[in-house]
């Protein structure tokens, strides 16, 4: 679209250049930049960040079109064009709105609260070959992310498919007129993404605002409190259209439109038989999930309502894939991260996971790809398309696996930097590995089921023993926005990433968190700060516990140290005087009432006297730490340390002639005391999933799992003993397994002593015995079907970490932070 005509479509103020370029693509963040010349760069302006900031980024870049909601300093981009709006967003939404209004095709609307990517997906799949279909890649549901999807519509589309998510009430109206859905389907309404609501009743009014214009509504019956506000919906806030909804609806214990009759599971897979328009009907799926089951017959309804014959919606059932439904962040050999992903082998999919790998902040960048498979398009467009990525990305080493790639292979040949390597299948590639060197780099491992990328996989990751800590990426930045929608507007985030984020792993969370745009990181010693520079973070960092002896180190690499008594602030300046900086940040800890670090009030004269002649340093914040903010039996306490603090800060800020950001509030604070946020709140535990003041857990999601695998199973008869010291006492025929954890991966010793116990097969499986440095024993007497090999979850959603904490007698802390680092770490960003 020529920018011109963007301009009109968002009633846009233009300002700077003229130049009227034909637009192609839209980012909203300054390092997603791929096509500078062909691209608008939006600048999303929200309470935690201002896209407006990175405007000069996004110019020297190449960007020579953007779309503000502030006034543009002209004189400082001369070459620009500037398209000011009142809101970007909006305007967003409106340009996606003016687009859809341009195509009279078939599109599908889907909502509910789980399940809309499966259904989205396994419909392309069951279509595609029908149709050429426009979808929302991965899971772009959003506000931002809905627009973005359908900006991508153009004239050989002859079906689209979209997803709308929601968080609070008023959101949808504003998807439902840039979708513009033909054919709704609700999946299903559960408890997820609840906070917002009053209730469920008005969540599911909310999501039904996507269908004000739909044709036919596709949903299932079973949901009582979803069929009804549905039938409601039907009767009333559809009764005025032109138009009645049609509602398709299924059910297993009523009649519906397609009512089924019955569902059969065996060996992998799942037969479904129905009656629909008076006719038996029947599928069969290769999952046995009840998840996969009903996503399956809500994509049945649609093929069903299609007029799709019989036997084609059959063999397309059948075949159905699986949807990786996210991207996992591995830890490789020789400093190498692997990045997997097995998310749809087509080109939208690759230009989410190559935003991914660039992420990674390593010089050097590999792609591995297999044949992309049933995409619909024409090989020679496809991958003279791929070329032009790989080029645009900067990507220096590619090897293609399959024979389309081979064949194809002179169509990469243009680009003189790529270095090239093409196999015929897995098995080639894999006979001449160790041809290859792969260290200091990122590695993406991107190809379709039915190459077996994972046998690569294998090979380039890390060959630590098999016990693993999943980290979830993504819920940890649902919890992170879970703390700031209790936060008013300007409060700024300084999150905890000390011991290695809490033993979730360093680098990787604050790259998250850079990200997400917090404002603040924190780190306890020098080195963690150091090594997340080195690592490419480049948000201010604070350090807690600073060494005298690293602070020219700090310095160097721009850390940000905590002073908290006079012989700290005096050996800082000293530093600070001799390499001859000036106005340096530095954070004043105060005292009031933890007694373990900190200035006292008794030592603001000094402190202030000694400040008034400093003009090495500058006061970026004033702290302290609350002692029981978790405890309400300490509640007056806490109101005596605030009270304190803000008389010791209104001291501070007097003497200096500025005042500093204050902050108080670590995460239990953030919950209990929303009247002491002040300027920067410290979001800590929190962040990883556990609130200890109890009133956000139905809220949290924990980020992280620890899990291992059975490494031998025994038969042991009544009398005999297990483990050291014959601790272990068997009082019947038992089944024992031995696990492949112990103390020296950090699972506490002193549970060997209580009623622990581990989840197998979503069953308990006790401890017997004592815990081993390496290994464990649990009794599995009472579990069926348990196999030498079968997963081990250790702690995770079946088995919370305060559980563990309990059984211990500690703190979740000292269990986080205790995982050892010979347990690999795996990163996980959801797509969903």
């Amino acid at each position: 679209m020529l920018l011109s005509s963007i301009a009109s479509a968002c009633r846009a103020e233009w300002s700077g250049a003229r130049n009227d370029i034909s637009v192609q693509v839209i980012v909203t963040d300054s390092r997603a930049v791929r096509e500078p010349e062909n691209c608008l760069f939006v600048a999303v302006k929200t309470a935690r960040s201002n896209g407006h900031d990175y405007i000069a980024a996004a110019y020297q870049q190449g960007v020579r079109a953007f779309l503000v909601s502030e006034h543009p300093d002209i004189s400082g981009f001369p070459e620009a064009s500037f398209l000011r709006v009142t809101a970007t967003v909006t305007a967003l939404q409106q340009l996606a709105a003016s687009v859809r209004s341009g195509f009279d095709i078939p599109v599908i609307g889907i909502t509910g609260s789980n399940g809309k990517t499966i259904v989205k997906e396994w419909l392309y799949q069951l279509l595609k070959d029908r149709f050429s279909i426009v979808r929302s890649p991965g899971s772009y549901n959003s506000q931002i992310g809905v627009p973005l999807s359908v900006w991508k519509m153009n004239d050989q589309h002859t079906l689209g498919i979209f997803e709308a998510g929601i968080s609070e009430p008023g959101e949808m109206e504003s998807l439902e007129r840039i979708i513009r859905p033909t054919v709704g389907i609700f999946t299903n309404i559960g408890e997820a993404h609840n906070q917002g609501f009053l209730n469920s009743r008005q969540k599911i009014n909310e999501k039904l605002q996507l269908f004000r214009h739909a044709e036919v509504l596709i949903y299932c019956k079973d949901y009582y409190e979803l069929n009804e506000a549905i039938q409601l919906f039907s009767q009333t806030v559809r009764k005025s259209s032109d138009k009645p909804l049609q509602l398709i609806s299924w059910s297993q214990k009523t009649e519906a439109a397609l009512q089924i009759l019955s569902i059969r599971k065996e060996q992998g897979r799942t037969e479904i038989e129905g009656l629909f328009q008076d006719r038996k009907v029947s599928v069969q799926i290769p999952f046995v999930d009840a998840a996969s089951v009903e996503n399956a017959i809500n994509c049945w309804c649609y093929m069903l309502y299609a007029a799709i014959p019989d036997e084609e919606i059959a063999d397309g059932m059948a075949l159905l894939k699986p949807i990786a439904m996210r991207l996992e962040i591995r830890q490789g050999d020789n400093n190498t991260i692997v990045i997997n992903d097995a998310y749809n082998s087509d080109l939208t999919s690759l230009q989410i996971a190559l935003d991914t790998l660039q992420q990674q902040n390593m010089t050097a960048q590999t792609v591995i790809l297999s044949d992309m498979l049933q995409t619909g398009r024409a090989e020679v467009a496809l991958y003279s398309e791929l070329s032009e990525i790989l080029q645009k990305r900067g990507i220096r080493r590619f090897i293609g696996i399959g024979n389309a790639l081979t064949h194809y292979s002179h169509l990469f040949d243009a680009n003189k930097d790529l270095q090239k390597y093409f196999f015929r299948d897995t098995a080639d590639f894999l006979r001449h590995f160790k041809d290859f060197v792969f260290e200091n780099e990122a590695v993406l491992l991107k190809g379709s089921r039915s190459f077996a990328f994972e046998k690569i996989s294998l090979l380039l990751e890390q060959r630590i023993h098999q016990t693993v800590m999943t980290v979830n990426l993504s819920a940890m930045v649902q919890n992170l926005q879970v703390f700031r929608r209790r936060l008013k507007p300007g409060t700024r985030t300084m999150v905890m990433v000390k011991a290695s984020s809490y033993g979730s792993g360093g680098h990787e969370v604050a790259r998250v968190l850079e990200q997400s745009g917090v404002d603040y990181l924190t780190v306890a010693y020098a080195d963690e700060g150091v090594a997340l520079r080195k690592a490419g973070i480049e948000l201010p960092i604070m350090v807690m516990s600073p060494s005298i002896d690293a602070f020219d180190r700090m310095i160097l690499w721009r850390l940000e140290p905590e002073l908290f008594n006079m012989r700290s602030l005096t050996h800082f300046v000293a530093v600070a005087e001799n390499i001859g900086v000036k106005d340096y940040p530095v954070h004043i800890k105060l005292d009031t009432g933890m007694h373990r670090l900190g200035f006292m009030e008794s030592d603001l004269d000094e402190l202030t006297a000694y400040l008034d002649k400093c003009s090495c340093l500058r006061i970026a914040s004033v702290f302290s730490h609350l002692a029981a903010a978790d405890d309400q039996a300490h509640r007056a306490f806490t109101q005596q340390q605030a009270g304190l603090f803000q008389r010791m800060c209104g001291k501070l800020s007097d003497a200096l002639g500025y005042r500093p950001l204050m902050h108080l509030c670590n995460t239990a604070g953030i919950v209990q005391y929303p009247e002491y946020h002040f300027d920067m709140v410290r979001l800590g535990l929190g962040l990883y999933g556990i609130d200890s003041s109890g009133s956000l857990n139905n809220q949290l999601r924990q980020i992280s799992a620890l899990k291992t695998v059975i490494a031998q199973i025994k038969e042991v008869d009544a009398g005999e003993t297990i483990g050291y010291s014959r601790k272990g006492k068997v009082d019947r025929h038992k089944r024992i397994a031995t696990i492949c954890i112990g103390y020296a991966d950090g699972y506490p010793r002193a549970l060997s002593r209580g009623n622990a116990y581990v989840m197998i097969s979503n069953k308990p499986a006790p401890l017997i015995g004592i815990i081993a440095m390496d290994m464990c024993m649990v009794d599995i007497t009472d579990i069926d079907q348990v196999q030498e090999g079968d997963e081990v979850i250790i702690f995770g959603d079946a088995l919370p970490i305060q559980q563990l904490a309990d059984w211990a007698g500690t703190i979740p802390y000292e269990i986080m932070t205790g995982i050892s680092q010979r347990v690999k770490r795996v990163y996980i960003n959801e797509t969903q």
